[in-house]
C-alpha cells in the first residue's frame, strides 16, 4: 500500500538528501549495512525490555533504508546487484527485529506468546516470495494492506505503548495474511492471460540466451597473451 500511494512523493522529497550524501563519499551499500547494524541493536534493546530505546533504533534503522535508493540514483550507481543486496538485508533486519520482539514476549509474557512475532515473520516471508516468484514469471505482485513499511510503522506503535504491542502483532498477522491472499489472487488473475504471460517469459529466456551466447563468443575471440621469455 505504501509503495503504491506514497513512494513517489517520498522519493521526490529525499532526492536532495541523496545528492548531499553523495558528497560524503558514502555508497548505498554503506547505508544498507548501517541500517542492518542499527536494526540488530534495536533487536537487542527490545529483547532486553528497553522498548523506547528499541523504538528509537528502529526509526534510525529505517532512515538508511529510505535514503540508500536516493543515494544510488544521485550517484548513478543503481544496479540489480544493489537492489538484491538491499532486499536481502531488509529481510535479515526484519528477522532480527521480530526475533527481539519474540525474546521480549517470552521473557515478559509467556513462551507461547513468542510464537506470534514468528508467525508474522513467516507470513511476511510468504508475501515476499510471492512477489519474487511472480516477477520471475514476468508478472506483478506489488501492493497489499501490509507491506514492509506498514509492518515497521505498526511495530513502532507497539513499542511506544507496550500494552498495545500484542494487539498490534495480532493486527499485523491478520493484515499480512490478507495481503498474502490479495497477492495470490492478483497473480492468479494475471496468469490467466496465457499468451501475454508466455510472451514475457519467452522474451526473458531469449534475452538470457542472447547474453550467454555473447559471453561464449567473447571468450572464444580473446587473444591469448604472450608470455615473456
Amino acid at each position: 500500500m505504501f509503495d503504491g500511494k506514497f513512494r513517489a512523493p517520498i522519493d521526490k522529497a529525499v532526492k536532495p538528501l541523496g545528492h548531499a550524501l553523495r558528497r560524503t563519499g558514502l555508497t548505498p551499500d554503506h547505508l544498507t549495512v548501517i541500517g542492518l547494524l542499527v536494526g540488530v541493536g534495536a533487536a537487542f534493546a527490545i529483547g532486553a525490555g528497553h522498548l523506547r530505546l528499541g523504538l528509537l533504533l528502529v526509526i534510525l534503522a529505517a532512515l538508511p533504508d529510505l535514503l540508500d535508493g536516493a543515494l544510488a540514483k544521485a550517484s548513478d550507481v543503481a544496479s540489480q546487484r544493489g537492489a538484491f543486496f538491499d532486499s536481502t538485508v531488509d529481510r535479515m533486519t526484519d528477522m532480527v527485529l521480530f526475533g527481539g520482539v519474540a525474546w521480549y514476549l517470552a521473557s515478559e509474557h509467556s513462551a507461547h506468546m513468542s510464537i506470534l512475532p514468528f508467525a508474522v515473520m513467516g507470513l511476511s516471508s510468504l508475501i515476499s516470495y510471492q512477489r519474487a516468484k511472480a516477477e520471475s514469471l514476468g508478472l506483478e505482485a506489488k501492493g497489499g494492506l501490509m507491506e514492509r513499511a506498514e509492518r515497521v510503522a505498526l511495530l513502532c506503535i507497539g513499542l511506544l505503548w507496550e500494552p498495545l504491542l500484542v494487539p498490534v502483532l495480532w493486527i499485523m498477522l491478520v493484515l499480512t495474511a490478507v495481503t498474502a491472499v490479495q497477492r495470490f489472487v492478483k497473480v492468479w488473475r494475471q496468469a490467466q492471460v496465457a499468451p501475454a504471460t508466455l510472451a514475457r517469459i519467452e522474451m526473458r529466456r531469449s534475452r538470457r540466451q542472447t547474453r550467454r551466447v555473447a559471453r561464449v563468443q567473447r571468450r572464444r575471440t580473446r587473444v591469448p597473451r604472450r608470455r615473456n621469455r
